[in-house]
């Protein structure tokens, strides 16, 4: 296989979010989208027009036989993502899936063990760590900016999805909440600033029991919530780093950072790591005033599919991927762990590991935006 052909991706799952990977699948230079599928056929159909794909399948199962494609993208529902990437390991081909991996450890577990089994690869977003703002900061730790890091604080303090999501109840069932909604964006670059993590501790909270829906075409519809909605933890880090972090739809309002990084000779202000860009601030130890850091890699506008692009890379040339599956096992476990502190009143040991992801390089190595 020519180690520049683009990798054929099928895509199962047509929902609002498959907009920006077809979108962004036209500049990314190590993928070419050749199917759809979506339970709701008219969805498959509406996004095959509108992004020029020819070939839509009536199920995931077709897809799955179609020789043609090499890599799925699983952008299901969170409850779904482990069933359709075990059968799309199962069918030989290598996956990439939105987040979480996957609801429970052990489908989590079983999922990279067979893809390993198999030869083939798994990859998980969020892959927002790999924009320039987030790689800016790891280069700036790496140089040794602030020393070495002592600690580190995460904060999502948000009021819930109800009053803007057009259907929002499954954020507040099981699989969804504040730590395995946003959770990953806020673990994974926090492993990717700092490494993997040894020991949590969590409390949680749940502060309506119920919620009503404001946004249409559900206006005034009322959900039970059968999560917490507000999770609070602490983290050991391998490398002796401590920290802190809270995931919230139970504030109206906050002026908590998003996350900071300190260390013994300064401080890094990292901006919202749901997005691949932002301001970067350092402040040095003895300094009285923030400094503004130019951002010194590419990919600063919404990126969502560079993760896909890395693992269709690494499919191609050999090597690995950044937003890989024992990246992503790792973070299932800490946010199941949290919750697990929560209900022992225990410190939780972290049973997995991960390696830090690669650094991207400075240039825009898979095609500008």
């Amino acid at each position: 296989m020519n180690q520049s052909q683009p990798v054929k991706v099928g895509i199962v799952g047509c929902g609002n979010i498959s907009d920006i990977y077809l979108t962004n699948s036209a500049w990314l230079n190590t993928i070419q989208v050749v199917a759809l599928t979506d339970l709701r056929r008219e969805m498959a159909d509406t996004q095959a027009a509108k992004y020029n794909i020819s070939t839509v399948h009536a199920t995931v199962a077709d897809m799955l036989a179609d020789p043609e494609i090499e890599l799925i993208l699983n952008i299901t529902h969170p409850a779904a993502h482990g069933e359709v990437a075990l059968a799309a390991v199962a069918a030989g081909k290598s996956v990439y899936s939105e987040k979480p991996l996957t609801l429970s450890r052990e489908e989590g577990k079983k999922l990279v063990a067979d893809a390993k089994a198999a030869g083939v690869l798994v990859g998980c977003a969020p892959d927002t760590f790999m924009g320039g703002a987030h790689q800016t900061v790891r280069k700036l730790i790496d140089d040794g900016a602030i020393g070495n890091p002592v600690s580190a604080n995460a904060f999502m303090m948000s009021w819930g999805m109800e009053m803007w999501h057009p259907n929002p109840e499954f954020y507040f069932k099981p699989g969804g909440g504040p730590m395995f909604d946003m959770g990953p964006y806020y673990l994974t670059n926090l492993v990717q600033l700092l490494g993997p993590v040894k020991t949590v501790s969590g409390m949680v909270t749940t502060g309506r029991k119920q919620r009503t829906i404001t946004s249409e075409p559900l206006n005034g519809t009322i959900i039970d919530v059968d999560v917490p909605t507000h999770v609070s933890g602490m983290m050991g880090f391998a490398n002796g780093a401590v920290g802190t972090i809270i995931q919230s739809f139970d504030v109206a309002a906050s002026e908590l950072p998003h996350i900071e990084i300190h260390g013994d000779a300064g401080t890094l202000s990292v901006p919202d790591p749901n997005r691949f860009g932002g301001v970067v601030r350092l402040k040095e130890g003895g300094k009285k005033e923030w400094e503004e850091i130019a951002l010194s890699h590419s990919y600063n506008e919404n990126g969502r599919g560079l993760g896909l692009a890395d693992l269709a890379h690494a499919m191609r040339n050999g090597g690995s991927h950044r937003a890989n599956g024992d990246l992503a096992y790792h973070v299932l476990d800490l946010m199941h762990a949290f919750h697990d502190s929560a209900e022992t009143g225990q410190h939780v040991a972290i049973e997995s590991s991960c390696e830090r992801p690669e650094a991207m390089p400075t240039n825009p190595v898979y095609g500008a935006s």
